[in-house]
């Protein structure tokens, strides 16, 4: 399996880095992008450098890099998460703006009829907001908003990440037991 790791600037850079933690131990082949904010939020709430976050990666791409394996149609992969996706990233790909590698790759993952599934991180959502990812969700993009389940009795943060972590690579079909399945 191949799957693309976009890290925007929303808040909530620890799903992303704990996903990319999972896929490596699991792994699976991973193509990390970056954006701007999404290295400074990682910084600055996770006291994660960038080069520590390409270590956790099969593969980096610049953000700026347009011309990257995953901005063609033709590098097959099988799905996308972007964690966390900001109300800008959600903007710009429900919108087909394909200004940077973050988006194009999420842009060529819908025209592919890939798996996508964005983790939006903001609140309170405005009209725009919801506009644009529910224009994403008619599109088949999986809008999974950071809001963790307690009904299984977290203990930690790392409980309540690791919720929302396994609930998206269960959208794109990755088995795990990060979660306790209800009735189980």
């Amino acid at each position: 399996m191949r799957v693309i790791v976009g890290i925007s600037g929303g808040s909530g850079a620890i799903y992303g880095v704990a996903l990319l933690k999972v896929l490596q131990q699991l792994n699976i082949e991973t193509h990390l992008v970056v954006s701007t904010l999404g290295e400074y939020v990682t910084q600055h709430e996770c006291g994660m450098s960038l080069e520590e976050l390409k270590g956790l990666a099969t593969y980096y791409h610049d953000n700026k890099d347009l011309a990257a394996s995953i901005a063609s149609g033709s590098f097959k992969t099988d799905a996308m998460i972007i964690a966390p996706c900001s109300m800008k990233t959600v903007a710009a790909v429900a919108n087909g703006l394909s200004d940077n590698l973050l988006t194009r790759a999420a842009d060529v993952i819908i025209k592919e009829n890939r798996k996508l599934v964005v983790i939006p991180r903001e609140t309170p959502l405005s009209s725009i907001h919801l506009e644009n990812m529910l224009k994403l969700s008619r599109l088949g993009v999986t809008v999974l908003p950071a809001s963790p389940g307690f009904y299984n009795h977290p203990q930690s943060i790392g409980d309540m990440v690791s919720s929302i972590v396994g609930r998206a690579l269960d959208q794109i079909g990755v088995e795990h037991n990060l979660i306790e399945r209800w009735g189980e």
